[in-house]
């Protein structure tokens, strides 16, 4: 710990907020957490006790007020995220904000106003896959034309099993939100149109959802993406997408390290979830957020014109999953400030 270091509010001390500040405090350089923002004393004092010296608030006006904060890290479920980044925006503070920045458009626009008053972007939304290496050399593989164009995405996303609490929506707001980040950054362009498919009904399904989804997205630019949403199938967590291109296909995500051959059968671990199969993603993200900060520099990242976008496709699929057929996405200009 120096006297250059940012010291971090870490917001939510649930899974993923406990994740950050783990991340924060063993695997990152020139940050450390002082603050953690949680509402529930005894989940706040448990994370405290990983994080030496971290005091803890029920708010983090409260944290603020004690001047010990340098930048925000957001991990709360989307539907507290306003209520959180007004105030940091307000303080003038760096956020990183963990997907989704908000869970719907209007919050988004909100957001983006209050930002938009000050000087630069603030704002960097968690969508860690953009610092995933696969997906780093997908992209650079598609700017390149070394394949030619790129013609399609075929996305799978698949979990062993989900939460009590998620719920149909959740198909599309907490899964699906990030392929609608990726894809469009992958491909350089915009998203034009959500549609969903329901094929035969998983039958170990909880009984509160209808899955699997086929999610098809079209893009601005032609690229078609089928997205394979899948929160039942039991055998491990699974992100991986081929892309087509004109002269060939290349394809991320699939399982690697040990392979066995044993009793007459081939085998190989897939991962359980997201934590192991993005946590070098994870790490890069956070890591290069805290350099940005230090540097005072641009947002490094997706930022709260991406999240605006992505909660406006976010909110065509989930009309798109209830009522069926194909849903249109205006286009919106970027505005300057985000350019």
């Amino acid at each position: 710990m120096t006297q250059n270091d940012v010291r971090v509010a870490v917001v939510g001390a649930g899974m993923m907020g406990a994740d950050h500040i783990s991340r924060l405090t063993h695997r990152v350089s020139g940050a450390f957490v002082s603050a953690i923002v949680e509402p529930d004393a005894a989940r706040a004092d448990a994370a405290a006790a990983k994080a030496p010296g971290a005091q803890t608030f029920a708010s983090l006006e409260q944290a603020i007020s004690a001047d010990i904060v340098d930048a925000v890290l957001i991990a709360t479920p989307g539907q507290f995220h306003e209520p959180v980044i007004l105030p940091a925006l307000e303080a003038n503070l760096p956020i990183l904000c963990e997907k989704p920045l908000t869970q719907e458009p209007e919050s988004s626009r909100r957001v983006l106003e209050a930002e938009q008053k000050l000087d630069k972007p603030h704002i960097q939304v968690g969508f860690m896959r953009r610092f995933d290496r696969e997906y780093e050399q997908l992209r650079e593989l598609v700017t390149s034309n070394d394949a030619g164009e790129l013609v399609m995405l075929r996305c799978v996303h698949r979990n062993p099993s989900v939460p009590d609490a998620y719920h149909q929506n959740m198909l599309i707001t907490d899964s699906v939100v990030h392929e609608f980040d990726v894809a469009p950054w992958l491909a350089g362009s915009d998203v034009t149109s959500v549609e969903v498919k329901h094929p035969r009904r998983n039958s170990l399904a909880p009984e509160r959802l209808k899955e699997p989804i086929l999610v098809i997205i079209e893009l601005a630019n032609g690229v078609l993406v089928d997205v394979e949403m899948n929160v039942s199938i039991q055998f491990g967590y699974q992100v991986a997408t081929e892309a087509v291109f004109e002269k060939g296909t290349a394809r991320i995500g699939q399982p690697s390290g040990l392979e066995r051959w044993q009793d007459g059968r081939v085998f190989q671990r897939e991962h359980a979830d997201f934590t192991t199969r993005f946590a070098d993603a994870y790490d890069t993200e956070v890591q290069r957020w805290v350099r940005a900060v230090q540097n005072g520099t641009n947002v490094d990242g997706p930022n709260a014109w991406d999240g605006y976008k992505v909660a406006l496709a976010c909110e065509a699929g989930v009309t798109a999953l209830n009522e069926g057929g194909i849903v249109q996405i205006p286009h919106e200009e970027r505005p300057a400030f985000y350019a």
